[in-house]
């Protein structure tokens, strides 16, 4: 068995710039990996077809996630030769806002691509992990990234200032196609280009924006109180991240992050995490804080 980490995103920003003909949105996102990340456990087996096990957490109907497609995926393009056994072990929130179902997936992806010697191309893995979902080619791409169109093309960012993140989940689960289909584009965006990225925590927070906050808001209340919460206990800012219910406050040090974490971890309910951007690369450790 092999083991890998997949780590977590947040959004910095989300801006929809408009709806597609094929139904999907058009984005302009800033997004980061952080220090949160499910387990993955990998083996061939002689055996054909694809075993899941994903300790804790149901499957959808038919027993299949991203993850298992994925792996199916890649047998499809070594022949079927040979199965796979695969374990997740769940430690990011399910619709969550936090990209876990995608890491999953890109950490599945770039996994068999070694194991079963395929040898694609960064470009040629894009490829299959646009086909799973929006996300997955970010974290294929293991940098902070500028992603616009529906997720695919991305530019690196580097430079941001060291920071530490709270998350803070209310232990609900928001559907992200819910989220978009209810949506209102309200004026057509024009935020492609890539904005002037800060190298300082006070321009980080300028930066702050996330078009879907309202939308979710609207339905589940419990995102406004938290990030007003975050910030009555001392965060720099507040924000949802993707299409929620998670939402993250800023903070400029561990200490304040911490006190934090202990008042906000005394509501019933609220999974609290504390984070750090990951640095750029393959992910060889992985530490957070739960209280």
């Amino acid at each position: 068995m092999s083991t890998f980490w997949a780590p977590a995103k947040i959004n910095l920003c989300l801006h929809v710039e408009g709806r597609r003909s094929d139904g999907y949105h058009d984005l302009s996102m800033l997004m980061q990996r952080i220090s949160l990340a499910d387990r993955l456990t990998l083996a061939l087996e002689q055996s054909l077809g694809v075993r899941i096990e994903c300790p804790g957490v149901t499957l959808p109907p038919g027993g299949e996630n991203i993850a298992l497609r994925a792996a199916r995926r890649m047998l499809e393009l070594a022949g079927n030769k040979c199965g796979v056994a695969l374990r997740v072990e769940k430690r990011i929130p399910v619709a969550a806002g936090l990209g876990g179902g995608s890491s999953d997936a890109a950490t599945v992806l770039l996994a068999l691509n070694d194991l079963l010697g395929l040898q694609l191309t960064p470009a040629e893995l894009c490829a299959e992990g646009l086909r799973l979902g929006a996300d997955v080619p970010f974290f294929l791409f293991q940098h902070t990234a500028w992603a616009t169109g529906v997720g695919g093309r991305l530019q690196a960012v580097t430079g941001l200032p060291p920071v530490w993140y709270l998350l803070v989940n209310p232990g609900i689960e928001v559907s992200t196609a819910w989220v978009f289909q209810n949506f209102r584009l309200t004026s057509p965006g024009a935020v492609t280009k890539l904005p002037a990225l800060p190298s300082t925590i006070k321009g980080l927070l300028r930066l702050l924006h996330n078009d879907l906050e309202p939308v979710t808001i609207a339905r589940y209340p419990v995102v406004g109180q938290i990030k007003r919460q975050l910030l009555d206990v001392g965060a720099l800012g507040s924000l949802m991240s993707g299409s929620g219910p998670t939402v993250f406050g800023v903070f400029s040090d561990c200490a304040s992050a911490q006190a934090a974490q202990r008042a906000l971890a005394l509501e019933p309910g609220w999974r609290c995490l504390l984070v750090r951007p990951l640095a750029e690369g393959v992910v060889e450790a992985v530490d957070f804080v739960e209280i």
